[in-house]
C-alpha cells in the first residue's frame, strides 16, 4: 500500500522539482527534500493530485511565513510570487486563498513527523565532546500558547476559568523536550491548559515515547515523582531533577554515599485514576532514587539550597558536583522557549481552528529546528558548541540570505552558504558567568485602559454615548 501511494506522490513532486530547489531545502539536508517529503505523505496515508500548490511547496511557502518576522498569509504569497515569476512561471494569485486551502489539505502528522525527525536526528549528529560525561541529555519543561478568540478555538482550548467571556483568549499547554546539546526541540506535547490527563505529567507521558533507551532526563521539581521515574526508568532512561516540594528529605536514612548525599528507597503509592490495573500491577513496590543536597554559594541567586533527585546512583561516574553543575543546565530549557516563542514568535499564534493552530505550532517547531540545523553545521565547522552561538542572529542571518537563497544557482549557492555560516559564527553569545539581573522591566508600555466587557458591547457603548 505504502509503495503504491508514494510512486504517483514521488512523480507529483518531480513535476515541482524545480520549486523544491529553494532556500529551505539548501539550508537543511534532506528533511525537506521531494522524495522524503514523499515518503512521509504515503506513510500519512495522504492522496494528493497535482495543484498549484502541492505538499512540498505548500511546506515550504507555510515554512518561510513562520520565519518571516510580519507571519503573515499574504506576506508568505508575497515571497512566492517574484520567486515564480523569476523562474518564468506563470505566478499564483495575490489572494491567498488557495494557498490557505492547501495548508488545511496538508496532513498534520506530516508536519509533526518532519519537525520531530529534523530534532532527532540533530540530536544524533551531536558528537561525544557536546554530550555530558557521554550521555545525551533531554531537558523537558511546560509553557503556554494562546491564539486568536474564536469558538472552534475556545471549544477545544478554553480560556482560563477566571476570565469573563469574551474578555481571554483560547490557550493550549505545551510541554517541550529539548536537546541540551544542540538545542534541538525533539518533540512537543499540545493540550488544554485545564482538565483532566490535560497537565504536564500527562502529556510528558504522552511523549516519553520520543525519549532514546540511554538518555538523560532533565526536570525541574515538578517531574520529580514517583509515577515519572519509574516509568523512564522501564525505558532504560535515567532522571536529574529538583526534590518535589511535599516530598521530605531525611538524609539520616538510606544507603549512605557521601556527606548529604544517599540512596533511599521510594514506595509506590496508590494506583492513580488515570492508570489501569494491570500497569499498575507490573510496577515495582520500591525504586532507587539518590538524593543529595546542593549549597548555592554565590551572591544574588535566589534558592540558596535545593535538593537533588536522580536514579543516577553510582557517586564514581557521577558526583554530587557532576549532577550539581548538570541541573544547572536546566536553564537552558528557558532559553529555548523565549528563543522559539518570542525570537520566532510562536508565543501568540494566528490560526483561526484547532487543527490548523496544530499545525502552525509543529511548524513553527519544524522552522525552530532547521535554524538550530544551521547552527550545529556552524559550530562543527568553526570548532564551537551551539551554545555559544546566537540563535536570533542565525535566525536574522537566515532571514537575510534566504531570498538571494531563493534565486541562486549553481556556484553562487555554496558562496552564499559559506557566508551564511560565517554570518551565523559572528554571532556568538556574551561570556557572562554567574550573572544576574532584576526580574524587572525598565520601558513602561503605553498606558491603555483594559477591555472589561465583550468588544462588542463596548463598541456599543461609545456608539450609544455618540448618538446622545
Amino acid at each position: 500500500m505504502v509503495q503504491s501511494t508514494i510512486i504517483p506522490l514521488t512523480r507529483q513532486l518531480v513535476t515541482y522539482r524545480h520549486q523544491a530547489l529553494a532556500a529551505p531545502t539548501m539550508l537543511d539536508e534532506g528533511t525537506l527534500a521531494p522524495s522524503h517529503v514523499a515518503g512521509v505523505l504515503a506513510h500519512e496515508g495522504f492522496q494528493g493530485r497535482n495543484r498549484l500548490f502541492p505538499p512540498h511547496l505548500t511546506l515550504w511557502t507555510f515554512l518561510l511565513q513562520v520565519l518571516s518576522p510580519d507571519g503573515s498569509c499574504r506576506e508568505a504569497i508575497s515571497r512566492l510570487r517574484p520567486w515564480m515569476i523569476a523562474k518564468g512561471q506563470a505566478p499564483c494569485s495575490p489572494n491567498t486563498g488557495s494557498y490557505c486551502k492547501a495548508r488545511k489539505r496538508l496532513p498534520e502528522g506530516v508536519i509533526a513527523s518532519l519537525a520531530r525527525q529534523r530534532g532527532q536526528r540533530l540530536s544524533d549528529q551531536a558528537p561525544d565532546t557536546w554530550q555530558w560525561k557521554g550521555r545525551r541529555v533531554k531537558i523537558v519543561d511546560g509553557s503556554t500558547v494562546s491564539m486568536p478568540d474564536t469558538a472552534a478555538n475556545q471549544e477545544a482550548y478554553p480560556q482560563q476559568r477566571g476570565q469573563q467571556p469574551g474578555l481571554g483568549f483560547p490557550i493550549a499547554r505545551l510541554v517541550a523536550v529539548f536537546d541540551l546539546a544542540s538545542g534541538a526541540l525533539t518533540t512537543l506535547g499540545v493540550g488544554r491548559y485545564q482538565g483532566k490527563t490535560t497537565g504536564e505529567m500527562a502529556l510528558f507521558r504522552q511523549q516519553q515515547r520520543y525519549v532514546q533507551r540511554g538518555d538523560v532526563v532533565l526536570a525541574d521539581c515538578y517531574y520529580s515523582s514517583y509515577w515519572t521515574l519509574v516509568g523512564l526508568h522501564g525505558q532504560g532512561i535515567d532522571y536529574v531533577g529538583r526534590q518535589h516540594h511535599r516530598r521530605t528529605t531525611d538524609f539520616r536514612r538510606g544507603q549512605r554515599l557521601g556527606r548529604e548525599d544517599h540512596v533511599v528507597a521510594w514506595p509506590k503509592p496508590g494506583k492513580p485514576a488515570w492508570m489501569d490495573e494491570p500497569t499498575y500491577a507490573e510496577l515495582p513496590e520500591q525504586l532507587a532514587v539518590r538524593e543529595l543536597r546542593v549549597q548555592v554559594r554565590r551572591r544574588g541567586f535566589r534558592t540558596q539550597v535545593f535538593v537533588v533527585v536522580t536514579t543516577l546512583c553510582d557517586a564514581v561516574c557521577y558526583s554530587t558536583q557532576d549532577l550539581a553543575d548538570l541541573y544547572r543546565q536546566r536553564w537552558h530549557c528557558e532559553l529555548d522557549l523565549r528563543s522559539i516563542k518570542v525570537a520566532l514568535g510562536m508565543d501568540v499564534l494566528r490560526c483561526q481552528t484547532p487543527e490548523m493552530v496544530r499545525k502552525e505550532l509543529w511548524m513553527y517547531v519544524l522552522a525552530y529546528n532547521l535554524i538550530r540545523a544551521v547552527m550545529v553545521r556552524t559550530a562543527l565547522q568553526e570548532g564551537l558548541c551551539p551554545r555559544q552561538l546566537s540563535f536570533k542572529g542565525a535566525l536574522q542571518a537566515v532571514n537575510g540570505f534566504t531570498p538571494a537563497l531563493v534565486f541562486a544557482e549553481g556556484a553562487v549557492v555554496v558562496a552564499l552558504l559559506d557566508a551564511l555560516l560565517e554570518s551565523v559564527a559572528a554571532h556568538r553569545v556574551g561570556q557572562r558567568p554567574n550573572r544576574v539581573e532584576p526580574r524587572a522591566v525598565k520601558r513602561r508600555p503605553k498606558a491603555h485602559k483594559l477591555l472589561r466587557v465583550p468588544r462588542i458591547k463596548a463598541r456599543k457603548r461609545l456608539e450609544s454615548g455618540r448618538a446622545a
